[in-house]
Formats: structure tokens, sequence, C-alpha cells
């Protein structure tokens, strides 16, 4: 099974994600957890990405689709994904259709947490504090939230006619979130 799972930062995409893939015994896409291994390996791609992070804006989609295609080729992880912010964007979104196809896997499922700016920033505050992230300050949260709703629209718009598409208010506490996920899991 095949989830796509997006939302705002800080709407308990990364939370949702680990409970999936220890439900399905999946495999976890995290663009912000392979964007962060590249900043650690201090290269190129990951200097590329400081930049752009620390500015408010999303990393390049040539940079993340590349990241992307090695995992969704590796054989032993076929239609066992869980992604976990990926797609952001139209092309993204594209992108992730074609190699798909390429690899004869498809989604079954598309989850939207759905969360007001106001919540992101208390939560994202208090993430801060809790696990002493970088890209967790206030200047950058509210960028960060206004580039997403503005960049992810179209991807929302892309995605809300599929009959496997599912918004959550991503308000609610985490195990009302996680209830209503497993609402549309047929496991």
């Amino acid at each position: 099974m095949n989830i796509i799972l997006f939302g705002p930062p800080g709407a308990g995409k990364g939370t949702q994600s680990k409970y999936l893939v220890n439900k399905l015994n999946a495999f976890q896409i995290s663009t912000g957890d392979i964007l962060r291994d590249e900043i650690k390996k201090n290269s190129d791609i990951g200097k590329a990405i400081t930049n752009d992070m620390k500015n408010g804006k999303f990393v390049s989609d040539d940079i993340v689709n590349k990241l992307i295609e090695k995992l969704v080729f590796d054989p032993r992880k076929k239609n066992n994904f869980i992604f976990d912010g990926y797609p952001r964007s139209l092309s993204q979104a594209k992108n992730l259709e074609v190699l798909l196809k390429n690899s004869n896997q498809n989604i079954d499922l598309i989850l939207f947490l759905n969360v007001d700016k106001e919540t992101i920033l208390k939560r994202l505050e208090k993430r801060k504090i809790i696990e002493k992230r970088s890209d967790d300050e206030s200047e950058t949260i509210v960028k960060r939230y206004d580039t997403y709703m503005e960049t992810t629209k179209p991807v929302l718009n892309y995605y809300s006619a599929n009959s496997n598409f599912k918004e959550i208010d991503g308000s609610l506490e985490i195990d009302e979130i996680t209830g209503k996920i497993d609402t549309f899991i047929n496991v």
C-alpha cells in the first residue's frame, strides 16, 4: 500500500507516518529527513538546501525528485511506501506519478492534514524547544507555512478530485488523527 501524507510544516506528518510505518510495516519517505541527512553530510546539495531553508524557500524540485527516485525504484520497498511531505508542488506530484507508473506502482491513499497557521506556530514553538530543530524559528515557520500553502494549493487541487483523497482536521489530538486515518485503511 502506497500512501501520501501531506500538510503544512508542523501538521503532524512525521508522527502519523511513523504510526503508519509500524502498522503497515512500510517504508517512510520523508523529504525532511532526507534533506536533513544531506545537510549533515555538508555536501554541495546540503549547502544549497540550508540556504533555501534559511530563506523560507522550498528546496528545488530537481534536487528532491532525484533523491526520491532512488528510493521508489528499490524493489524491496515496492508498493509499501508512506510518502511524508512529498509531493509538495505540482511538479513533484507529476514526477511521482511518472516514477510510480514506470515502477509499476500506484497511490492507494492520499491524506491531507489540514491545520491553520496559529496552531502550527504553537506546535512548532514547542517542537523547537523539545527537538532543538534549527528550522523551527518563528520567522522561518511563518515563511515556510505561507510558502507551503501557496505552493501546495495546486497539489491539493490536483489530488482532491481523486476518490482516494481524504482531508483530516490536523488540529485534533494525535490519537484522534490516528483514529481517523485508521478508518481509511482497509488492513
